[in-house]
């Protein structure tokens, strides 16, 4: 965390770091993969955001030298593959798990935005799939990738439940 709020100022962008390492925790444990791997993956894939200044062209590129010698190269290869910009090829389960996390993170806090009470608690997984179909809901967030979650093996059913629950466990850190 102290290296994340060195390299990061924006509290939305910490709570959407924050959102997707919670989501590849969750998969790392319904895959038998290493949680506290997966977690930092998520947690640092856009620890350069506010470096490139939206230059999609270098990030993910940028995270990953800033990384080096603290994550494995697994977690590196990861977090260049993210971003389809820098040509590097989303392979492994890692690499694609953390595509569609950090795309379906986007679709959860927002329908929870839109709840009565603005809290994850409040979103069923059939309201998620509702948002999903719904193309004005969210337009930011780009569908095609939370679609990836066919090339790691899960239904679409099972990985939005998967990912609401893991947002639901940091609600707090959330503010959801």
């Amino acid at each position: 965390m102290d290296f994340l709020n060195e390299n990061i100022s924006n509290e939305n962008l910490k709570k959407h770091l924050i959102a997707v390492s919670a989501i590849m925790q969750g998969l790392a444990r319904k895959f038998g993969e290493d949680e506290e791997t997966w977690m930092l993956t998520g947690l640092l894939h856009d620890v350069d955001y506010e470096r490139v200044g939206g230059d999609m062209e270098r990030h993910g590129l940028v995270s990953a030298k800033m990384l080096e010698g603290r994550l494995p190269e697994e977690c590196l290869h990861a977090i260049k593959a993210h971003n389809e910009g820098v040509g590097v090829k989303a392979e492994s389960l890692l690499d694609k798990s953390l595509i569609a996390a950090d795309a379906v993170s986007g679709l959860i806090v927002a329908a929870a935005l839109v709840m009565p009470n603005k809290s994850l608690s409040e979103v069923k997984v059939s309201t998620l799939k509702k948002k999903f179909k719904d193309k004005s809901f969210a337009r930011n967030v780009d569908r095609n990738r939370i679609k990836v979650h066919k090339e790691i093996g899960l239904g679409f059913e099972e990985f939005l439940e998967i990912a609401l629950k893991s947002l639901q466990g940091v609600s707090a850190q959330l503010g959801l």
